[in-house]
């Protein structure tokens, strides 16, 4: 269990985090992921209990600052730069959700963000997944009628109705951690839609086949599982991921969270050092750290370099998962 000054000092992480509107925060774990974020003009409303969040006409955040949780900052290597987030950890043991296979009826979502949908119905999708519930939300009949008749079934049986209609019934996502939950209110985009701004979801059945809790590129310490992350402005691109000019103010302010919450091993592979001998980083995280060191140098001197955007969406995806 963390100390009293650590347990505090992320409570202060978490806060300045959700004060900042270029921040933004993901909850789920690999293949299904519900993401918030907000425009700096946009209406918030407080919560109506002692959780740390938000809610908007289009999501809501709420989060439980756990005795145990650790916030792990990190990079990512990609193809023409890097990614940066500061992951929140649960120890493995502790970090487990209900692990339901099917779906499932919950009941009336006593826990929702706004009091307003509180009676609305809760349904568990079923996917299996360690550390987070993914689950749909809402108050309409028909709704609530067809989500019942894929009760007790897999989410992806060709039998089950659920799925030929969830992009019409566009109920609320709601996914939930031993940290909290994200809600997201706008519609499901059709087939082939792209992220649309704003809160949204992504659940993608090739990599949930994978069972991993996290992609192989992020560095989460062993026996540690990410089940949320705050994502904060990156000096490059904007939260739609469009190439912006670069800003060393953003660059400082997450070097600051890596120094702060980051892995000392990396962080000493990254300023040209090498791990200790009994350090459990990975060769490829190491590689990456010098990666991330030899760009952001390129950067800082001024160095104008040309974006990928193929290669670097395909790496994102798999890191930001």
């Amino acid at each position: 269990m963390a100390s009293s000054s650590q347990a505090d000092a992320v409570k202060d992480l978490l806060r300045e985090a959700l004060a900042e509107p270029g921040t933004a925060w993901s909850l789920g774990s690999f293949g299904a992921i519900a993401e918030f974020m907000r425009d700096p003009d946009e209406a918030v409303s407080v919560l109506p209990d002692d959780r740390l969040g938000m809610a908007t006409e289009r999501g809501a955040i709420a989060l439980t600052a756990c005795p145990d949780l650790r916030p792990v900052a990190y990079e990512t290597s990609v193809a023409s730069g890097w990614n940066h987030a500061v992951a929140l950890c649960l120890p493995e043991p502790t970090c487990a959700m209900s692990r339901r296979a099917v779906v499932t009826e919950l009941g009336p979502d006593r826990e929702a963000a706004r009091e307003r949908d509180r009676d609305a119905i809760l349904f568990d999708l079923g996917l299996d997944l360690l550390a987070v519930d993914a689950c749909v939300r809402t108050g309409d009949p028909e709704a609530i009628a067809c989500l019942r008749s894929g009760v007790g079934r897999p989410l992806f049986d060709h039998a089950n109705p659920i799925g030929r209609h969830l992009v019409a019934m566009s109920p609320h996502r709601v996914f939930l951690a031993k940290v909290g939950r994200i809600e997201v209110y706008a519609p499901i985009p059709g087939p082939g839609g792209t992220s649309p701004e704003g809160p949204h979801t992504h659940v993608l059945p090739k990599l949930l086949r994978s069972g991993r809790t996290h992609a192989a590129t992020t560095p989460i310490p062993a026996g540690w599982v990410p089940c949320a992350a705050l994502h904060p402005a990156h000096p490059y691109k904007d939260m739609m991921g469009q190439r912006i000019a670069f800003d060393a103010t953003r660059h400082a302010a997450f070097q600051e969270l890596l120094n702060r919450w980051g892995d000392p091993d990396l962080l000493a592979v990254k300023r040209g050092g090498e791990p200790r001998l009994d350090s459990t980083v990975s060769s490829r995280h190491a590689q990456a750290a010098r990666r991330v060191a030899e760009i952001q140098a390129r950067y800082l001197r001024g160095e104008v370099i040309e974006a990928d955007p193929a290669a670097d969406e395909d790496e994102t995806l798999a890191d930001h998962a």
